[in-house]
């Protein structure tokens, strides 16, 4: 029995990068021999066990081959005399597939070494096709990295597109890949990688759509709407904005992709589109309530929040109604971060002051020092409560803002 390191602890090693997890390959093992010395059986598909001391995953060698269509097609062979090199022949790209022996020594049978130094993403072989969440993985650590993709592989994925393979991708895996993907440190990058392929048009053909639609240059010099999101996406990045920002920022403006072509650059009532297409990515890839909730709220309100210096304080009122704000201060902290983004990504906009953010924190702190519960107490007419509250907080915000009236 011979154990090696694999896949993305040793590439993360050789780029010296911080290694959070290693993930071993059990080489002339059985399952009977792995109980033994004491791991833990986990796995549901091919047996991978738990070691006893430090609980991290160790994975029988194996081999797969592909039965059907989409990613829980294949097949899987485990036994002693599966080899480390069909192991790792069965794995992604090739910086993925290279192991460390016990001694220190690298194995990298596919040359994953040198396209770690060259910067290239490369396949492994031929059984690429097979796995569609191989095309989002590619374009996730595209934006990871910031390594180019080598041509062959490039087109095989424009393949695996063509041939209707991207379209047995299910829901948990593309919003996992995805998730992960607008975490990295360029997510722009998978994003630019997916439309490359033409798998971006399959997977959020809303997005796909918005490249090529003008906007206007007066407030948008780099005009392509397209290439605003990626700005706002990758300016939400720098920022170290969490997932529901990100998300909020990369679906803001999808309703600008349903303008019709006569009314270009203009896009009037975008931000109710905005939210529907929003709501039916969600729902396609069912993305998770937060990230879904604080989507939805970017999509209706950031033209407003955008116009909150020249808004009037009963304005102000509504907004922090219709977002919830009196329960989720902490949801309309991140709608303003998810506007600002927007705001910043545009060519030329990213050093400048954003004060409608400020602007709004203030009128909504001013508003939550009123104490609806003592109003209710105290008011004698039930039916006229909601009212008054609105009325104490109206007031509050005008005198945070100083505003007369409005």
């Amino acid at each position: 029995m011979k154990i090696y390191a694999v896949g993305g602890s040793v590439r993360d090693e050789l780029l010296g990068l911080p290694v959070a997890d290693h993930d071993y390959v059990v080489v002339g093992a059985t399952p009977g021999q792995m109980v033994e010395l004491g791991y833990r059986p986990v796995g549901k598909d091919f047996p991978v066990f738990l070691h006893p001391g430090t609980h991290e995953e160790y994975a029988l060698a194996r081999t797969e081959r592909k039965t059907a269509r989409g990613y829980h097609g294949f097949e899987f062979r485990t036994a002693p005399d599966v080899t480390l090199e069909q192991d790792l022949a069965r794995r992604d790209v090739t910086i993925n597939a290279i192991a460390r022996d016990e001694a220190g020594n690298l194995v990298d049978p596919f040359g994953g070494v040198a396209d770690l130094r060259a910067r290239v993403l490369r396949h492994v072989g031929a059984a690429f096709v097979e796995d569609p969440v191989r095309i989002l993985r590619v374009a996730r650590f595209a934006a990871r990295f910031g390594f180019a993709i080598a041509p062959e592989t490039l087109e095989l994925m424009r393949r695996m597109v063509a041939s209707g393979e991207a379209d047995a991708l299910v829901a948990e895996r593309v919003w996992q890949e995805l998730a992960r993907g607008l975490m990295e440190k360029q997510p722009s990058r998978m994003l630019q990688v997916l439309r490359d392929c033409g798998a971006l048009a399959r997977i959020l053909p809303e997005l796909d759509a918005l490249f090529g639609v003008p906007q206007p240059a007066a407030h948008h010099p780099e005009v392509d709407t397209g290439e605003h999101m990626l700005l706002v996406l990758d300016y939400a990045a720098a920022q170290g904005f969490p997932l529901e920002v990100r998300f909020a920022a990369l679906t803001h403006d999808l309703g600008k992709g349903t303008t019709p072509r006569v009314e270009w650059p203009q896009h009037i009532g975008h931000e109710e589109r905005s939210a529907e297409l929003a709501l039916g990515v969600c729902e396609r890839w069912r993305v998770p309530h937060e990230c879904r909730d604080l989507a939805l709220l970017a999509a209706r309100h950031h033209g407003v929040i955008h116009r909150a210096l020249e808004l009037k304080a009963s304005t102000i009122l509504k907004l922090l109604q219709a977002c919830d704000a009196w329960r989720r201060p902490q949801r309309f902290a991140q709608l303003l971060d998810a506007c600002a983004c927007d705001f910043h990504g545009r060519t030329g906009y990213r050093e400048r002051p954003y004060p409608q953010a400020a602007r709004l924190q203030a009128a909504l702190a001013a508003a939550l020092t009123v104490d609806a519960g003592a109003i209710a107490r105290a008011h004698p007419e039930p039916h006229r409560i909601k009212d008054e509250v609105a009325r104490a907080r109206l007031d509050a915000i005008r005198g945070a803002l100083g505003t007369a009236q409005g």
